[in-house]
């Protein structure tokens, strides 16, 4: 259907519809028990395609949150993720770099370290140091000892604690100051140790190495009660963190958290805090599912999930509100579950009018990810940026677009559209001007178009129901329109888009039916199209994302005009699902 272009059934037959309501889910009490209470989240290693694209750094700062913070204590995270203290604290300095064991530069412009080639100049921190031949057995010992000489500074190396002295960048200086000296020989940390700065300086406070066993972990202390929080690319966190060299290159930051701490997180970057609260908590029980379904996703990096939207985004606690701590708080230990088991609760910014099979999205079904018309998101039309899109091509710049998209075509002439039951595209297929015919279905209908588009489209105006201009309610003798293409007047005087399912109508014989979900006469489900009048393919469409589980858009217009709650808005885009408790 056209965007901007709706058939409006008359008032009288919107008055006269009754909609059957599906009594919610009852809720089950202490069904699942989740892995882990804490969670490793990577912070800045991946793109939201999920392929490593160097967001892991050289360097990376910490300071602690004024008032939230008094100091640091330095050790590991265990097997069962608990933090193990190595009696290592740093007091006195808020700010703190862990950088690579290379020699590093300050650079002032990004406030990092990085490499640093000769010649070696500006502030750098040397690599290479004079060990003290003898370990020590705890990390006070250590200190004592390099207390007596200024500079000198404390490495923990597989269980044992050395004292090193002095930074060089070459062996060879180093070997020319252990000449004239006892007791100390040249040393340089292996490709996994870590380097503790303080920020802006060469000023060495601590060194850590324990290969691939474990790595290096900070988190904030307090002692007046409050939640410590860490400061961290200009974002806050509660947790601690993790500094990984597993593959002896750049430093993967993973932030330790307890669940309802990172959904705390999630659900203000996932939904305005200024959303009502249950849309708010709809969301915090669908990222709570979302982090353990997906919890082993990165497993083989080190981390459970990435803090993109390849997983969910998440930037520490930045943008949190008490209306959003308050919806995670009201939802703790809360899961999606269908027949006892979690639920994969895939959600995306819009659907554009109806949600889709996830078969025809990304080809496995799933009961619970069923297709379903949406009629709420057409209450908040007008607040949705670029909802109603569309996209323009001439049959050569079409052509280029496929070849963009690694495909070999000339000129487009013609474009064929599949459409699914819910209305959306299946497939489509452009056949270019030699007979050459390039094929798109499911998740790659949206992408071939462009970047963050739904599957709800149609191209010259053409639907599954054929043109929108000659839509009509019925044929004086039965219902003959798909739902998904008829609108009526709502209660509230706004032209919404009728729900799937358990919509009534008055049939044009007086009797009350219910409108066929999936609509249509047995026509096509295939258009086909050349051209139109202007020489041009127009493809005109809704909503954004892979329309796949719930609208985040549908879930705000359900809780503030509709007064659906958390649990209604659930049961609606997830089918025959049930909140339950962990």
């Amino acid at each position: 259907m056209r965007a901007g272009r709706k058939t409006v059934v008359s008032l009288a037959l919107a008055l006269a519809l009754a909609v059957s309501l599906i009594p919610a889910a009852p809720r089950a009490e202490a069904v699942y028990t989740p892995p882990y209470q804490t969670v490793k989240i990577g912070l800045f290693s991946y793109g939201d395609d999920g392929n490593i694209d160097q967001r892991n750094f050289p360097s990376a700062n910490l300071q602690y949150v004024t008032g939230k913070g008094e100091g640091y204590e330095l050790g590991y995270y265990d097997g069962n993720r608990q933090f193990v203290s190595i009696g290592a604290r740093i007091v006195g300095t808020p700010e703190i770099t862990v950088v690579m064991d290379r020699n590093m530069r300050y650079d002032a412009g990004s406030n990092s370290y990085v490499e640093a080639k000769a010649p070696f100049d500006g502030t750098v921190v040397g690599c290479v140091h004079l060990k003290w031949d003898d370990y020590f057995p705890t990390y006070d010992d250590a200190m004592a000892f390099a207390a007596g000489n200024g500079g000198d500074f404390v490495r923990y190396e597989n269980g044992r604690f050395w004292v090193l002295r002095g930074q060089y960048t070459a062996k060879e200086d180093a070997a020319a100051a252990a000449a004239g000296v006892t007791g100390w020989s040249v040393d340089s940390g292996s490709s996994y140790t870590v380097t503790v700065v303080q920020t802006r300086t060469n000023t060495i406070l601590f060194e850590y190495d324990c290969g691939t066993e474990t790595s290096l972990a900070i988190r904030t202390y307090t002692t007046n009660g409050v939640t410590p929080q860490t400061w961290h690319r200009k974002c806050y966190y509660y947790g601690g963190f993790a500094f990984q060299r597993y593959t002896g290159g750049n430093i993967t930051v993973v932030n330790y958290v307890d669940v309802e701490d990172y959904v705390k997180g999630v659900v203000p970057w996932e939904m305005s805090a200024s959303w009502p609260k249950e849309a708010l908590k709809a969301q915090a029980i669908t990222a709570r599912t979302f982090l353990m379904t997906n919890i082993t996703k990165h497993r083989s990096e080190g981390f459970d999930i990435c803090n993109t939207i390849h997983c969910q985004a998440y930037h520490g606690n930045q943008r949190a509100t008490a209306d959003t701590d308050a919806a995670v708080i009201e939802t703790a230990g809360q899961y999606l579950m269908y027949q006892g088991k979690l639920c994969e609760t895939y959600y995306a910014s819009s659907d554009g009018g109806a949600t889709e099979d996830v078969e025809n999205i990304w080809g496995k079904p799933i009961p619970y990810l069923k297709g379903v018309i949406d009629p709420y998101e057409a209450s908040v039309v007008d607040k949705i940026s670029n909802y109603n899109w569309d996209k323009k091509f001439t049959p050569s710049s079409l052509g280029a677009q496929l070849r963009s998209k690694g495909r070999s075509s000339d000129d487009v002439v013609q474009v064929s559209i599949t459409f699914t039951d819910m209305g959306n595209v299946y497939s489509i297929t452009f056949t270019d001007k030699n007979g050459v015919k390039n094929t798109f279905d499911k998740s790659n209908c949206r992408t071939v178009l462009g970047s963050n588009l739904s599957n709800r489209y149609t191209v010259n105006g053409l639907t599954a129901y054929g043109s929108t201009a000659s839509l009509h309610v019925n044929n004086g003798a039965a219902m003959d329109i798909g739902i998904g293409e008829a609108y009526a007047v709502g209660g509230r005087g706004a032209v919404e888009q009728l729900s799937s399912g358990d919509v009534y109508a008055i049939s044009g014989r007086g009797t009350i039916s219910k409108v066929n979900a999936t609509g249509g006469t047995g026509s096509s489900r295939t258009v086909t199209t050349g051209v139109d009048a202007s020489g041009q393919f127009v493809f005109t469409g809704s909503g954004h994302g892979h329309n796949v589980g719930m609208s985040q858009w549908g879930a705000y217009s359900m809780a503030k005009y509709y007064n659906k709650t958390c649990e209604e808005i659930l049961t609606f885009y997830y089918t025959g699902t049930q909140i339950m408790y962990a």
